[in-house]
């Protein structure tokens, strides 16, 4: 019961992405083999669907727009502000969050790569920013290779021939993909800032306590 109770967030998170890819897997099958059956095409099996360009591209689509959405929140919110929103540092106030960790290089608690210091402790210093850029970057390439797939196999059933992945990255087909997603994040992100600002959510760590000023800033 304790490592539910202390883990139980990223438990409840994860088993609802499994449960609505499972869904979008199944909701896009039927999807697509109405698509096939319209233009009088061999139907495939749902084991063949989850591997195709289809499914793929829409799935890394929607993680390549996640991932920028978080990985441009953490490195905006280290530089940028906004007073009142709990989702901002306090511009007045120094933040625990800018503390140099070389004051607590030899403090046993702290994770190694602190103790180690020089370059490692720099990489470390940003590593969460890093490594959401490169699930951005892997997942943006992922969308670009299944999403030129999708479209050459579309092709292939009108009797027109296949596109490269060079072809359709210039192409508007998939900026229109990419860019109807990474506006909606960026808004959505926009819209929690602003909104925090103004009202609360009792219990949340993304929300000011509820007795709180509208100017106060930060959780």
């Amino acid at each position: 019961m304790r490592t539910l109770r202390d883990n139980g967030l990223s438990i409840i998170l994860a088993t609802a992405s499994l449960l609505t890819i499972g869904g979008m897997l199944v909701t896009g099958y039927f999807v697509y083999y109405h698509e096939l059956a319209d233009h009088g095409a061999a139907q495939i099996g749902l084991a063949a669907y989850a591997a195709s360009g289809h499914f793929l591209s829409s799935l890394f689509e929607n993680w390549e727009s996640e991932f920028l959405q978080m990985s441009a929140y953490v490195m905006l919110t280290a530089f940028f502000f906004q007073r009142g929103s709990a989702e901002s540092k306090d511009p007045d106030e120094p933040a625990e969050q800018d503390e140099d960790p070389a004051l607590r290089q030899n403090d046993p608690e702290v994770p190694w790569p602190v103790r180690v210091g020089g370059f490692t402790r720099f990489l470390y210093s940003y590593s969460l920013g890093i490594a959401l850029g490169m699930l951005f970057i892997v997942t943006f390439l992922l969308h670009l290779r299944y999403s030129a797939e999708a479209e050459s196999a579309e092709a292939l059933i009108h009797g027109q021939p296949p596109v490269t992945m060079v072809d359709h990255l210039a192409s508007a087909r998939f900026w229109f993909e990419s860019l109807q997603n990474w506006q909606s994040e960026f808004l959505s992100t926009a819209v929690v800032v602003v909104l925090s600002i103004f009202l609360r959510f009792k219990g949340s760590p993304e929300s000011k306590p509820v007795a709180s000023s509208h100017r106060e800033t930060g959780a």
